[in-house]
């Protein structure tokens, strides 16, 4: 072969693909098939899975022009990384997204359910510890740890600014476990509490509406508190607030929707085909990898149980019992983690009604694991120091 490219060097530009493909590539096109596959026959998260399982095809085939970093002639998917996630562009323009689809009533109504989400952010911090012993730096180490909040976006923000090396497993690790709530949540629910727990009914309580100043007014005043507390979360808490503001201000409709429907599809296009396109072999196939996927799951799982724990624990002192379960959605998977809890207690008992209070927390959770973001990524300097 060699002295046939000798002989006929265009060759060499004509089979250069063939002959830079390996194993490795092969192994990365079957990842990506497997997410695609994920997406499409079981609903994992289609909207994300799907994308990012392409993008990894795309940039595992030897000299691919989609992640060209050849000077005046950047691939497409260097250039939406540049232009979104290295500039951190595309995790706030998702929260803006967000912001517009969430009802903060709940969590208005009930400030104390901001506890249960606190509770469930145990799991960020627990990881991040762990993983400094297996050798992480501090900043690997906590961007780590973020996938326990299952946010996919402030996991893409904190790893964008301190382990860019590794933002594609980081990022393809939390959004696979948020879409897998369903599959992981259960279980570990069930191994920390007994059936006359999950039993417990609490009911639907009749309320005053929120006015609607109030909840105006709740977003502005988040975004100040939050950001005294955590300035670094600004960003994060301030464009999840913004896009709450376009919604209940009542008077920007069409941007509401804008943000909601057209600007939520089109940045979870691209921010998916573009994570995918960080995820090249040789990122990818190594034991580190295999490590963070294994320590964003005991994460994941930490998160859970620290809520459900905590409810548990009020209940020791709390004469109105609180069915623990719902400790469990103080995680950022809004609304797959509440309604997953939600019928979890109808199957154990198809008269009780937990919805209203499982989305209260799931909410607060939302906010909760920006937060807990923010407070990562003013902890990282901090800790480095040391």
């Amino acid at each position: 072969m060699d002295s046939l490219l000798v002989q006929y060097p265009y060759l060499e530009e004509l089979l250069k693909g063939i002959l830079g493909l390996s194993y490795t590539h092969v192994i990365m096109w079957l990842i990506g098939g497997l997410l695609i596959f994920l997406a499409v026959k079981y609903d994992y998260e289609p909207a994300l899975l799907l994308p990012i399982g392409f993008g990894a095809i795309l940039a595992n085939i030897p000299h691919s022009s989609a992640v060209s970093t050849e000077p005046g002639a950047e691939g497409f998917l260097i250039t939406l990384y540049n232009a979104g996630i290295a500039n951190e562009l595309f995790p706030v323009l998702i929260f803006i997204a967000i912001g517009a689809m969430c009802d903060f009533a709940p969590l208005i109504r009930r400030p104390s359910v901001m506890l249960f989400a606190a509770a469930a952010q145990f799991g960020i911090f627990a990881t991040a510890i762990g993983a400094t012993f297996l050798g992480f730096s501090f900043p690997h180490a906590s961007s780590i740890g973020i996938i326990g909040a299952a946010d996919g976006p402030t996991t893409i923000y904190v790893a964008s600014r301190y382990a860019v090396e590794l933002l594609g497993p980081l990022s393809v690790a939390a959004y696979c476990y948020m879409s897998l709530v369903p599959v992981i949540q259960p279980p570990v629910i069930k191994a920390v509490t007994t059936q006359n727990e999950r039993k417990i009914r609490m009911g639907f309580e009749n309320e005053e509406p929120v006015s609607d100043t109030t909840k105006f007014l709740f977003p502005i005043m988040i975004v100040i508190v939050a950001g005294v507390v955590s300035p670094l979360s600004v960003a994060l808490i301030g464009a999840l607030m913004f896009g709450n503001v376009l919604k209940e201000s009542g008077v920007v409709d069409n941007l509401s929707n804008c943000a909601q429907n057209e600007l939520s599809n089109l940045v979870t296009l691209v921010l998916g085909i573009t994570i995918g396109g960080t995820m090249t072999a040789e990122r990818f196939l190594n034991f580190q990898v295999l490590l963070i996927m294994a320590l964003g799951a005991v994460a994941f799982v930490f998160d859970t149980v620290g809520g459900v724990l905590f409810a548990k624990i009020l209940n020791m002192f709390s004469a109105k019992k609180i069915n623990p379960m719902i400790g469990a959605c103080g995680i950022s998977a809004f609304p797959m983690s509440g309604r997953v809890i939600a019928k979890m207690a109808l199957k154990e008992d198809p008269t009780n009604f937990i919805i209203q209070h499982a989305i209260g927390v799931n909410v607060a959770g939302q906010v909760a694991s920006v937060v807990a973001g923010g407070l990562v990524l003013a902890m990282i300097p901090a800790l480095e120091k040391m």
